[in-house]
């Protein structure tokens, strides 16, 4: 196997970290250095001396970067065997990357492992939160439970690297982005219980509170954005048919098949797809199968709360939008796009 740390201002436990997994014996080391600086290149350079490979980035470039450079290294001169990643802030212990490729070893068809820590204990409050949080966004986004979104501890096969080295982000927003792509690429992820270990309320984290907490919701802040401009459509449609016709059905069908359009083509080019775009073929037609569903969900539900209820039309629009936002982000990137 090959350990992989990407490593930004270490200090002498990444030294630590080293001398204790060259006891194991579990394979060659690579280190990132991401842009560090001067000041800590005596620290990598005893890296070296005591055997590992270094890599190293001019300037910061964040860590989704770091792990894409060593993915890249490895493919093309390390051993074909696993992959194991680990922080260098010793919150993983030898003997759980050692667990991670055991993990590894026993599988039958390629998938991550990720080191998942129970969050029991003296935990940071803004660990737990954080994890809770982007714990809840990957279940509603992917329909699956992972009950570690936020670990550095992760075990990849050397048939997933090429994959890796494609996936979208630069900072930590790419540790998402490769969970969030792994089921629809038929990637299982099996998580591994390891001991829980923070030094010093985690104070040696680069994590960015507001701005890597941004970047990795990017996603649902990008389909919430694209939800309410089609939203904003539809609802300026609906009352102007309606105004017209005074048919709700048919106020209905067109004014939502003129936002899906604009909904369609914004989620395939820009919040599912990274910029890429989907190929239109495949997705297309189950998006509009799709908006069919939500057509029929949105017609009896605004037919219940307006007519049923005698909820305000403007009223049950909201309650109706609000009811199938979450269903429709969920069927989208698990089966559309």
């Amino acid at each position: 196997m090959t350990i992989l740390i990407p490593s930004y201002e270490p200090d002498v436990r990444l030294l630590n970290l080293v001398m204790q997994l060259q006891t194991f014996k579990l394979g060659p080391i690579v280190i990132v250095d991401d842009g560090s600086g001067a000041e800590y290149r005596g620290i990598f350079e005893t890296a070296e001396a005591y055997g590992c490979t270094v890599l190293t980035h001019e300037v910061n470039r964040g860590k989704g970067r770091a792990l894409k450079t060593g993915f890249q290294y490895i493919r093309e001169h390390g051993p074909q065997g696993g992959v194991v990643c680990a922080d260098s802030d010793g919150q993983h212990l030898p003997h759980d990357i050692r667990s991670i490729f055991e993990t590894l070893l026993a599988q039958t068809s390629p998938g991550i492992v990720l080191g998942s820590r129970r969050f029991t204990g003296k935990v940071p409050v803004r660990s737990r939160f954080g994890n809770r949080v982007t714990r809840t966004v990957f279940a509603l986004t992917t329909g699956s439970k992972v009950n570690d979104t936020q670990t550095g501890l992760r075990g990849f096969p050397y048939a997933m690297l090429d994959w890796l080295c494609q996936i979208p982000g630069e900072r930590f927003e790419y540790e998402m982005n490769m969970l969030l792509t792994a089921h629809k690429e038929g990637y299982e992820i099996t998580g591994k219980f390891i001991d829980t270990v923070y030094l010093d309320h985690n104070e040696s984290s680069h994590f960015r509170p507001l701005a890597d907490s941004f970047r990795i919701y990017m996603p649902i802040l990008m389909f919430s954005t694209s939800s309410v401009l089609s939203a904003l459509i539809d609802f300026g449609l609906l009352f102007i048919i309606q105004y017209f016709t005074h048919n709700l059905f048919l106020s209905v069908v067109a004014a939502r098949l003129c936002s899906s359009m604009f909904n369609y083509t914004v989620n395939r080019k820009y919040v599912f797809s990274a910029g890429r775009g989907s190929k239109m073929g495949q997705s297309l037609p189950k998006y509009f199968s799709l908006v069919l569903l939500v057509l029929l969900l949105n017609y009896g539900l605004l037919y219940l709360y307006n007519e049923q209820l005698i909820i305000p039309l403007l009223a049950a629009k909201i309650l109706t939008e609000i009811s199938i936002f979450v269903f429709s982000y969920w069927a989208q990137r698990r089966f559309v796009f």
